[in-house]
């Protein structure tokens, strides 16, 4: 095994002093000089008698390695020193982190069982980390909660703030704000997790009213605060655009970046507000447009707003600019055909997807494309493209051309999109009723009596006033 003055020499640093040998992997740039660093500090008996200096050679192997998780057990395992409390947590915070968060409890158990770790302020944020990640998050949260409460650190900050992100990823906003008011020293963290929550579980509102508290309570707001709060302004039904100014001003007072991520909630706030003139100021100021995300929000809002003809041009202003589209600007650019001259331009588009921009057209895509044939009420194109499609059609695309058919009374299709539509989701009554009502304008009477019939045997009722299928398949109320 190498000594220590060839490890030295081998990165560029001389050893001099015995305790550098521990701070030499802090240097290492390759795994290569660090497993070097390793060897020197095996045969030198350093690890087996300072537990300082096999903690940051475990750190080392985490930034360098291809597995951080691999390589932090194998570390743990081959250290011929009791690991401390620094080492447990960091290769907590590697399996967080890792593809299979889960490997961080067994890991946590083994460890607590034995007594060679006592949870403290460290350990709950990255157990909570791993948490928040889970597909069922919830049961491991709520132990987690209780196991925090047992050992008195619940009303930490830091420990509150997994808290509160793993409440939230569950969807319980409810206490996730008690562990938050709970808390009697908050920190800027904490309110940032708090005003994301509610902006990720649509209480906008309530996230705009915790950024206020925020700021009013003396916290600078991040980047993730501010980019948060004015998605919850793009998406508030009221309020919204009044707020946004608000926080844009703030950000141009206190000198904050306007970089790609703020600049692109920006604009999303603004056209969503139906800002158009002040989105358009804020993204010709954007230093950075080389990426799709920065146009993507200019387009498809345009496009939602019914100025069809200037998203596309800002589609093909994009493209001269040699920014590549993406699946979600695509969206966008074919949205904005909606107006009925515009089809032969969104079929163009719709063609040239794969060979043009490399984009297999996706159920968002063909979604489009039968909205438009089926407002221009070309029923049977539309119903060929679903059949078509390269994706398996939902009750999305069904129910965009069942509307479409109602739209135009056309039976034979409706029936057809129905038949669909009750394979994928037989509950729907909503399906029946728009084909109840095409049957009674086209003085059907016995079809609309056979309906009513199977509806009952299947004990399916009209709601009082409901006409309709949504695009989105669900029930259109008066």
């Amino acid at each position: 095994m190498p000594s220590a003055p060839l490890v030295a020499a081998a990165i560029g640093t001389r050893v001099s002093l015995r305790p550098n040998l521990s701070l030499l992997a802090d240097r290492c740039a390759t795994p290569c000089a660090l497993a070097r660093v390793h060897a020197a500090m095996l045969v030198s008996g350093r690890l087996a008698e300072d537990a300082f200096a096999a903690s940051r050679l475990l750190d080392a192997y985490v930034a360098l390695s291809p597995d951080p998780a691999a390589a932090a057990l194998a570390l743990l395992s081959s250290l011929p020193c009791a690991p401390n409390s620094f080492m447990f947590n960091t290769t907590l915070r590697v399996l967080a982190s890792s593809p299979d968060p889960a490997t961080a409890f067994p890991f946590f158990s083994r460890i607590h069982g034995t007594g060679a770790l006592v949870p403290g302020r460290h350990t709950f944020p990255f157990l909570l980390k791993a948490a928040a990640r889970l597909p069922l998050s919830l049961p491991v949260t709520e132990q987690l909660h209780a196991l925090a409460v047992r050992h008195g650190v619940h009303l930490d900050a830091y420990v509150a703030n997994g808290l509160v992100r793993a409440y939230s990823v569950a969807g319980l906003l409810r206490p996730a704000r008690r562990v938050f008011d709970e808390v009697p020293e908050r920190n800027a963290a904490v309110y940032t997790t708090m005003v994301s929550a509610y902006a990720q579980n649509g209480r906008h509102e309530d996230a705009m009213a915790a950024f206020v508290q925020m700021v009013r309570v003396g916290f600078e707001p991040c980047g993730a605060a501010l980019a948060s709060v004015l998605s919850a302004c793009a998406r508030s039904p009221s309020g919204g655009l009044e707020m946004g100014r608000h926080v844009h001003d703030l950000m141009v007072a206190r000198g904050v970046a306007v970089g790609p991520i703020l600049g692109t909630a920006l604009v999303d706030m603004y056209v969503k507000n139906g800002a158009i003139e002040e989105a358009l100021a804020v993204f010709d100021g954007l230093p950075e447009r080389r990426v799709p995300a920065a146009w993507n929000p200019l387009i498809s809002g345009l496009a939602n707003l019914g100025h069809g003809e200037r998203a596309l041009d800002f589609f093909r202003r994009m493209q001269r600019e040699g920014v590549p589209p993406n699946a979600t600007t695509l969206v966008g650019a074919l949205s904005a055909c909606s107006h009925p001259g515009l089809l032969d331009e969104a079929r163009r588009l719709f063609r040239s997807m794969e060979k043009d921009f490399g984009i297999v057209p996706g159920i968002q895509h063909y979604g489009c494309m039968v909205d438009l044939l089926g407002r221009a009420g070309l029923l049977s194109e539309a119903e060929d493209m679903i059949r078509e499609m390269s994706c398996k059609a939902d009750t999305v695309i069904w129910g965009a051309l069942l509307t479409a058919c109602k739209n135009h009374g056309v039976i034979e299709i409706a029936e057809r999109a129905a038949v669909e539509m009750l394979k994928l989701n037989p509950s729907n009554h909503g399906v029946y009723v728009v084909l109840s009502n095409l049957y009674a304008e086209a003085g059907r009477w016995q079809d609309v009596d056979k309906l009513r019939k199977v509806m009952k045997g299947a004990r399916l009722s009209k709601i009082p006033g409901a006409s309709a299928v949504n695009g989105d398949g669900s029930l259109e109320q008066p």
